[in-house]
């Protein structure tokens, strides 16, 4: 389905979803379908990219669970972005390989940071504090600040009116801030990296994003 058939066609199951989440409460699900709704990316590029982001957390998690506390997977028309820190050099490259093995994988982007065994229990503590809800400022640690950081992106781009903000994915980690998906010219792209690198705290931005304008 291509053009308003599409839309419609997702609009619809919005629409299907609202009344079930309505009744069995979960927002996040909603909140996340109708950015799906929103996006350039092709159905059929929205579900392989689901199935592949969760078949790499699913061998993350048999490897070892506490790697989801420590490794960020971000996956935009079978583009995949690992972020996060890990300290030891041999599990990144085992990440790496593994997730390269996937044939349905166009192009990994490694961006796994090398840190101290002390740092990466911290972060693992932070994470955790992060699932079970909003981190405090209070104890600051770098993960917190890092949680701030994508949270002022997220405000400043969803309100940017020049932006599709659905049509993009970022990170921070250790104040630097991973950015991937699509821009439709070069000036969104342009007008992104700059409201990611006027926030407070970042002290780089790396861009994985593709300029495709729609056909």
């Amino acid at each position: 389905m291509v053009g308003g058939t599409r839309i419609d066609a997702l609009a619809t199951i919005v629409i299907g979803l609202s009344l079930v989440m309505t009744l069995t409460g979960c927002p996040t699900l909603l909140v996340e379908t109708g950015k799906k709704a929103l996006e350039d990316r092709t159905t059929n590029d929205q579900v392989t990219d689901t199935k592949l982001a969760a078949s790499i957390t699913t061998d993350l998690t048999k490897k070892d669970k506490s790697l989801l506390l420590d490794v960020s997977t971000d996956v935009w028309e079978q583009r995949v972005l690992l972020t996060g820190a890990v300290s030891d050099p041999r599990v990144k490259q085992e990440i790496v390989a593994m997730v390269r093995a996937d044939e349905r994988v166009r192009t990994l982007y490694d961006e796994i940071q090398i840190v101290s065994p002390e740092e990466q229990a911290e972060r693992r503590k932070a994470a955790q504090e992060k699932e079970q809800g909003e981190p405090k400022k209070e104890g600051f640690s770098q993960t917190v600040n890092d949680f701030w950081i994508e949270t002022k992106i997220s405000a400043r781009l969803v309100t940017e009116p020049d932006v599709r903000s659905v049509n993009f994915r970022w990170r921070s980690v250790r104040n630097t801030v991973y950015i991937i998906g699509r821009a439709r010219s070069e000036a969104e792209l342009q007008r992104v990296l700059e409201i990611c690198k006027s926030v407070d705290g970042v002290v780089a931005v790396k861009s994985f994003v593709e300029v495709r304008p729609l056909t």
